[in-house]
């Protein structure tokens, strides 16, 4: 039973990136399964449960990510690590999170309330890199570093958009990390 639940949230996922939640019926749900709708409702309680169960999941891939950043190297070092591993969940589970970044706004209720927390606790994370890069002498001293998390996260969020398959995030990231942190006012000299 489990196996076809888990069945049936990928492709919601799935689902709920291509057309979008309000887009995606449960009988789209159905034929993409090939059972009957009413099948469905042993699986889920309703479509607003699929949503927020794939919420949960970005919710975790994004936070494991962060987890998995090393405590013992440098501040800088953690963010782009950090950003690597921000682009990989994106890159690795491309439903999910285009559905975490986009549809979170059609939760209802208690659910919306903790994926919204979820994703300002990460947020906060964010934050809190960019505080110590700053504080370790890593970063500018007047650096912002909320401005600097809504610069970061943006960019990355919305890679699902153009993100290519097949492309390497790691090299993407660290690109990412070349222009943030050495800024792209370059050092050309006036022609």
């Amino acid at each position: 039973m489990a196996t076809r639940r888990d069945e049936l949230t990928r492709e919601a996922a799935r689902l709920f990136a291509e057309r979008g939640y309000h887009g995606t019926s449960m009988d789209a749900l159905a034929q993409a399964l090939g059972v009957q709708k009413g099948s469905l409702y042993s699986l889920t309680g309703s479509k607003q449960e699929l949503l927020y169960q794939t919420m949960r999941e970005g919710a975790r891939a994004f936070h494991a990510a962060l987890d998995a950043v090393p405590d013992d190297v440098a501040a800088v070092e953690r963010v782009r690590l950090a950003l690597r591993g921000h682009l990989r969940v994106v890159a690795e589970q491309l439903d999910v999170a285009t559905v975490f970044t986009r549809e979170w706004r059609y939760l209802e209720l208690e659910h919306r309330a903790e994926i919204v927390a979820e994703r300002r606790r990460y947020e906060e994370r964010w934050r809190a890199l960019f505080r110590e890069g700053v504080e370790s002498g890593g970063l500018r001293t007047d650096l912002d570093a909320g401005a600097a998390t809504l610069l970061v996260l943006s960019a990355a969020n919305w890679a699902y958009t153009w993100l290519e398959p097949g492309r390497d995030t790691d090299e993407l990231a660290d690109r990412f990390m070349a222009i943030i942190v050495d800024g792209i006012r370059g050092y050309a000299t006036p022609a």
